[in-house]
């Protein structure tokens, strides 16, 4: 299953008497600064919206899907199919998360989140779709863990970067690259011991 989203003007003041003005009091309170602008579409993204082993932006590893929808909104795309199994295992876009961006959803809780087909998010280490397998193990170097990839002939493979000692346990927290024929990242899955899937919610 594949499916896959970001003030006010300041006032001026002018003295307009003659001769010098006032004294300012001593104590008198400074200035507020002045709010900041909007973020444009298509602005780059925030260090806060990178894509990490806990999550991407407000979302975190172990939010309960109505935390998540909270933060984000719910699915873009109600019927679409997210998973064989839905209510053990559901991929849904949520509708204010980038475009290309899917969290995965198992037994209500979110356990990772995927990124394909969109270079403007990144990885906390500034990496992203379309980057080569060299930039990624140069990137991590020994941490890097390859496997090759279940249905592609080299150079495709998986490179895997965990944060924890235990791959295994719901506190397992890590970053897989899926590294396509062409020797760059497909897709990039944040998050707990089913970033490890290698289809969907299989």
């Amino acid at each position: 299953m594949t499916r896959f989203i970001a003030l006010g003007s300041a006032a001026v003041l002018a003295l307009a008497a003659c001769g010098a003005p006032p004294p300012e009091p001593a104590d008198a309170p400074a200035e507020p600064a002045a709010p900041t602008s909007p973020v444009e579409p298509g602005a780059p993204v925030s260090a806060a919206e990178k894509l990490t082993a806990q999550g991407f932006g407000p979302l975190r590893i172990g939010m309960t899907r109505a935390e998540v929808e909270a933060a984000l909104g719910p699915d873009a795309d109600p019927e679409a199919v997210g998973g064989p199994d839905p209510d053990s295992c559901d991929m849904f876009r949520p509708e204010r998360a980038p475009e290309g961006l899917l969290v995965m959803i198992e037994d209500g809780v979110l356990t990772s989140v995927w990124l394909s087909r969109n270079t403007a998010v990144e990885t906390d280490r500034a990496l992203n779709i379309g980057d080569t397998a060299a930039e990624v193990k140069r990137v991590y170097g020994a941490a890097a863990e390859v496997e090759p990839h279940k249905y592609v002939e080299a150079p495709a493979e998986y490179i895997t970067v965990w944060s924890t000692a235990d791959h295994q346990s719901a506190a397992a927290r890590g970053l897989k690259y899926e590294i396509g024929m062409d020797g760059r990242v497909q897709t990039i899955a944040g998050g707990g011991p089913s970033i490890q899937y290698v289809e969907g919610c299989l």
